[in-house]
């Protein structure tokens, strides 16, 4: 059994980010529905093989990666989609790394918790991604400490999460089709519940 997140661990969170308990707690409930492992160990993870094609073709290039997307379009694509079920993303995560580049594959996923995209390793200021992804297999204290490391590095996002402004910290932390999963309403009703609890 991997290690929860305690109260503990969201007060310190919030007070580092300097925005309410209940702001965290929203964020873990709508990135991965409040769970940050599967029932087997592995860290929740989203595979986007629309990153995929990205990562691989600024590696190798236009033509390896489109020669790629005609073998694998499940797993590489220029468009989004195909997600499948939870369960069935490290799976898809695995094919690409085995089948095309381990890197790009690792850098391709949102990771943990939090879903914290692989690619925003050195940003974060993980010495490698080996070192980012041992942490995500660790516990969700890790996947806690990869999102406020993101948000202190985001500042715009940081900057609307202290204002709740939820619009656009779902702008800045989903992309801008956020609208589509509702991730600004969900965040913001999750929050008014995490605000009453």
């Amino acid at each position: 059994m991997k290690p929860k997140l305690t109260e503990a661990d969201y007060a310190k969170a919030a007070k580092d980010l300097d925005v309410p308990v209940a702001a965290i707690k929203a964020f873990a409930e709508v990135e991965s529905k409040g769970a940050g492992f599967l029932p087997d160990g592995h860290p929740v993870v989203l595979f986007e093989r629309h990153i995929m094609y990205r990562r691989t073709k600024a590696k190798y290039g236009f033509t390896r990666a489109d020669a790629l997307v005609k073998q694998y379009p499940d797993i590489i694509n220029p468009k989004a989609g195909g997600y499948g079920k939870t369960s069935e993303q490290p799976g898809r995560m695995d094919r690409a790394a085995k089948l095309i580049d381990r890197e790009c594959a690792l850098e391709s996923a949102s990771w943990g918790m939090f879903q914290v995209m692989g690619f925003n390793w050195q940003p974060l200021g993980y010495p490698s991604l080996q070192a980012f992804i041992n942490c995500m297999y660790h516990s969700e204290g890790d996947h806690l400490d990869a999102f406020v490391r993101y948000i202190k590095t985001n500042p715009g996002v940081h900057k609307a999460l202290k204002a709740l402004d939820w619009p656009r910290v779902a702008l800045g932390y989903n992309g801008p089709d956020y609208r589509a999963n509702a991730y600004d309403t969900k965040m913001a009703d999750a929050f008014a519940r995490h605000s009453t609890a």
